[in-house]
């Protein structure tokens, strides 16, 4: 049984995220049953972190087998809304949106990535896997159209609340952000970030004192 609609916290959500990925694996190998214990151990928690974080979900386990899978992994897929399909835009044509764009794990993962845009007009028309660079004018209409609610946005950090207004203005209902600016957007509209650099740096350091 799924959320009945209740927030789940940030935290929880990112770890159910890897749960789905775990099981979905264990799936893949024809697998049956993974015990508390068997996640716990594989994702670097512990078995009661992963208990606490399954009790958001409803979805409880059975004494000395613990989770069927199949049965976790809808759960998992219903709660975290990945058992639709998700229309989505890149905008920024460097080397990080035409990465993402080519990224077959998207598709896989529920996220259709149907439009790749940018503002220099030398990258507008230039393949990108199975799109075609598309200039930034274009990009309301692509929204409308193809009815997409979650925009990425891998533009330069003086750029990011430009083209977070515009994709906003466009009807979009989510953004990641991986930009390190900090995007503002009205109550209705989700917002992401994703700061590779910024994670870096916590790694450094991270790295830096554990030493």
């Amino acid at each position: 049984m799924a959320n009945s609609g209740k927030a789940i916290p940030t935290s929880v959500v990112k770890r159910l995220t890897r749960y789905l990925t775990e099981v979905q694996a264990l799936r893949e190998a024809e697998v049956e049953w993974v015990s508390s214990q068997e996640l716990a151990e594989t994702l670097g928690l512990t078995s009661s972190t992963v208990r606490q974080d399954l009790s958001h979900v409803d979805f409880s386990g059975i004494s000395r087998r613990g989770y069927r899978i199949d049965g976790l992994e809808r759960v998992l897929v219903d709660v975290l809304g990945v058992d639709t399909t998700w229309n989505t835009v890149v905008v920024g044509a460097g080397n990080l949106g035409r990465a993402l764009a080519l990224h077959h794990e998207f598709s896989h993962r529920g996220f259709n990535i149907c439009g790749i845009f940018d503002s220099d007009p030398k990258k507008v028309g230039v393949k990108v896997g199975r799109l075609a660079v598309k200039g930034m004018r274009e990009l309301p209409t692509v929204v409308g159209e193809q009815n997409v609610q979650i925009g990425i946005i891998a533009v330069p950090d003086d750029a990011a609340q430009s083209v977070g207004d515009l994709l906003i203005a466009s009807g979009i209902h989510g953004l990641l952000n991986l930009s390190l600016a900090h995007i503002v957007a009205p109550a209705g509209v989700a917002v992401t970030d994703s700061r590779v650099v910024a994670s870096l740096l916590e790694l450094a350091h991270a790295i830096k004192y554990r030493r």
